[in-house]
């Protein structure tokens, strides 16, 4: 009988094909800029997840790399809000949406705009 050993998962954030394909058409224009993914103080529950391309990332930010063309850049204050956070792109009709699968989230407000983590 073989014993198993649980090992935590070390990754910050995932993204899904779809969005490495989204994000890399963004930096199109500008190749040398990153893509910041951080957090503000929003919303009725809580939190709320903000995106910005920059060219640079800010100090204390981890710096991800998901292919030659694309960078993601964790701000440090969001870092424990976000661990094991799946970033997908996905079309709901004629629009595109972000998905965030984020398993720390324990609540989120009626308009999918805020949450929490437990």
């Amino acid at each position: 009988m073989a014993v198993e050993t649980f090992v935590p998962s070390q990754t910050l954030i995932t993204l899904t094909d779809s969005a490495v394909k989204h994000f890399e058409a963004k930096l199109k224009n500008n190749p040398s800029d990153i893509i910041r993914l951080s957090t503000k103080v929003s919303g009725c529950t809580g939190y709320a997840y903000v995106l910005e391309r920059l060219p640079a990332p800010k100090d204390g930010d981890q710096v991800i790399s998901f292919s030659e063309k694309l960078s993601v850049a964790v701000a440090k204050d969001a870092q424990t809000l976000l661990k094991n956070t799946e970033i997908d792109y996905v079309l709901e009709g004629v629009n595109g949406v972000i998905k965030y699968r984020n398993p720390n989230v324990v609540d989120e407000c009626g308009c999918g705009e805020s949450f929490n983590v437990g």
